[in-house]
């Protein structure tokens, strides 16, 4: 009798819904198309800086109850209305939690947090929330970490993140390189922005990769290349913060000698609010100075904010805080309010300084956090 090599340490099988079947039941309408479309050409051109406001890419560390993240959602635009004119607002919305070891990896892995791994149905609920998300007037960020989830939703977001942990990743360059929106690449855990350089040259090329495709066959996709890559600041172990003056010049001085466009989102959280959620608006009023004092590169913030401040352990048989998250701590978004309101002062008196004489700020325009 032969000894199997075959699937050897498999355990169990399910089958897994294919992304044309998801897209016929949750379609994508005309008209949220069009918005998404007119997103990521804002987004591009932010980025350019063809448009003088600043991205605000703001929402949990990562999703677990998507009726609190609409609550959020409704919250957050109705807070960043009167500030359109200075910010961009775009949600966060991030279904994949990448861990160091084990443990819960997001909405789409285990939606019911209890270990049952229902990733069908994980996949059925970020649709959904991305199509009530962009009905609601908001762009949708979400990071790809899993290279073939995207084929389920990515038509729903107009800004794509590739983490600290993959923008190393070969795969993750060639998924990048055929995704059809703007991509932010983070620099690594080190703080080395080196290697997130790399990633947005890399992802700039045509590159054949296996893949899905919407039927749910195995394929080999060409990309075509994407031009829209940027690099994000989030800090790491080895360099400590990265937000400051110098390393914003730093890096804005680096991408243009490879001939890439100098801008840069900041993260105000992870290394760079050294793992301390309250210290995001440190990050925030020392981005705020260099905006006003005319540096151009800076061109987007992420912030992790949700309805409650802090975070939480999922244990079983206890409920969980409404709107509180249960990955990285966050800030409360009555505390994120303020900030996006200095945010837009500093963007506001940086135009006005290029239009003419500095006018004084108004004493609610301060940087004290």
């Amino acid at each position: 009798m032969s000894r199997s090599t075959d699937d050897v340490r498999i355990g169990n099988a399910r089958p897994l819904i294919t992304p044309w079947v998801l897209a016929d039941e949750l379609p994508l309408p005309d008209s949220l198309a069009e918005g998404i479309a007119d997103a990521r050409r804002t987004i591009e051109n932010i980025l350019a800086n063809k448009d003088p406001r600043v991205l605000a890419i703001v929402g949990p560390c990562s999703v677990h109850d998507p009726a609190a993240l609409l609550d959020f959602a409704r919250q957050f635009q109705a807070l960043c209305e009167p500030l359109r004119d200075a910010i961009f607002p775009v949600l966060r919305v991030y279904f994949e939690k990448p861990r160091t070891v084990v443990g819960w990896k997001g909405l789409i892995n285990d939606p019911d947090l209890d270990n049952s791994f229902h990733i069908n149905r994980g996949l059925h609920l970020a649709r959904k929330l991305l199509l009530d998300v962009n009905g609601m007037g908001l762009p949708a960020a979400s990071e790809f970490l899993d290279t073939t989830f995207g084929q389920y939703y990515a038509d729903l977001v107009s800004f794509g993140a590739i983490g600290a942990r993959t923008v190393e990743s070969q795969v993750h360059r060639e998924l990048a390189s055929g995704l059809s929106m703007p991509v932010g690449f983070k620099n690594g855990t080190n703080g080395q922005i080196g290697v997130a350089i790399d990633a947005i040259r890399s992802a700039r090329y045509s590159h054949w990769f296996p893949s899905l495709t919407k039927e749910g066959t195995p394929a080999i996709l060409q990309s075509t290349g994407n031009p829209h890559g940027y690099l994000v600041l989030r800090g790491g172990s080895q360099t400590g913060p990265n937000y400051g003056a110098r390393q914003v010049r730093e890096a804005a001085v680096a991408l243009a000698a490879r001939d890439l466009p100098a801008s840069l989102i900041v993260d105000c959280s992870h290394g760079n609010s050294e793992k301390d959620y309250l210290r995001q608006a440190e990050v925030i009023s020392c981005l705020c100075e260099q905006i006003e004092l005319g540096q151009e590169a800076i061109r987007g913030v992420m912030l992790e904010s949700h309805l409650v401040a802090g975070s939480q352990p999922v244990q079983g048989g206890r409920a969980l805080t409404y709107g509180q998250s249960i990955t990285d701590a966050c800030l409360s978004l009555a505390d994120t309010g303020p900030l996006l309101s200095l945010l837009a002062a500093a963007v506001r008196r940086s135009k006005r300084r290029q239009a003419g004489p500095l006018v004084s700020p108004a004493p609610s325009d301060t940087y004290q956090v």
